[in-house]
């Protein structure tokens, strides 16, 4: 059975998760669900670009993946099918698989939408399913659509760098208020060039080790680790990181915004400084 993954931010408080699932299986019933996650921070290119990055690694060769965020980030009037090594994904083109792929994808074509349809997420569900199909049965990916359209790009979030510091981005708050930032392993130690470190968060509150799991440290301590996708995470033993320290996922906005809004980013950024 082919398998296709479901990354949404439309929720599941409503209908809509429930009735996607139902389009796609009135296209193809031999897909094999699975969800993701339906609960993508609205308009967060960098949470959607780091769940689905991960996600896609996990799986077995020749998976599809429906990837609906942000996907009326202006009127559409096409959506996009691209390959990333042997996964294939389908989304809207607003710059995501750019992040998602940190640069071009492998291939990506352009479906066109029908004009006389109502361009919602269930008519969107239906062609990307449809193109799924198309590839199923034996279509090239490149038939499928445009391949020379000039697709939207978005850079990916990057940690800035400087002789004595490296300083990440909260991309992602899981569901223990654990906080992750976009600085992988190898980046951290990259960086280091095996000197000591402070990892400061909040202005005052510092980490000075890394560890290799919650329990290393007691119960309400805080603690810095490197999680299963290879990124730096902050925590609390049995607490809530996030919420003790105040820490926010990061946003674009405050970065170009007014004084108050760019005061935030003191809870939106972890720096590591080196010794």
């Amino acid at each position: 059975m082919p398998v296709l993954t479901l990354t949404s931010d439309i929720g599941r408080r409503d209908f809509l998760a429930g009735a996607v699932k139902g389009q796609i299986l009135q296209v193809n019933e031999a897909f094999q669900l699975v969800d993701i996650t339906h609960d993508l921070s609205p308009f967060n290119y960098a949470h959607a670009a780091y769940v689905v990055k991960n996600v896609i690694r996990n799986f077995p060769p020749d998976c599809f993946h429906m990837v609906l965020s942000n996907l009326f980030h202006q009127r559409p009037d096409h959506l996009l099918v691209a390959r990333l090594g042997d996964q294939y994904l389908g989304m809207a083109d607003n710059g995501l698989i750019t992040m998602i792929a940190e640069g071009k994808p492998d291939e990506v074509v352009v479906i066109p939408l029908d004009r006389q349809q109502v361009r919602n997420t269930l008519y969107c569900t239906r062609v990307l399913a449809q193109a799924f199909t198309d590839m199923l049965s034996g279509r090239p990916l490149a038939k499928l659509g445009e391949t020379e359209y000039p697709i939207q790009s978005k850079h990916p979030l990057r940690p800035l760098l400087g002789n004595n510091y490296i300083e990440g981005q909260i991309i992602f708050i899981d569901h223990f208020e654990n906080v992750v930032v976009n600085i992988t392993r190898d980046e951290f130690e990259a960086q280091r060039k095996g000197r000591s470190f402070k990892i400061i968060f909040r202005r005052d509150a510092t980490v000075d080790r890394i560890s290799e799991s919650y329990a290393d440290v007691s119960e309400g301590d805080k603690l810095a680790l490197f999680n299963s996708a290879g990124y730096l995470e902050i925590a609390i033993n049995k607490g809530n990181a996030a919420g003790l320290f105040g820490l926010q996922g990061y946003s674009e906005k405050a970065a170009t915004q007014s004084q108050f809004m760019q005061s935030r980013l003191y809870y939106q950024t972890v720096r590591v400084m080196f010794e």
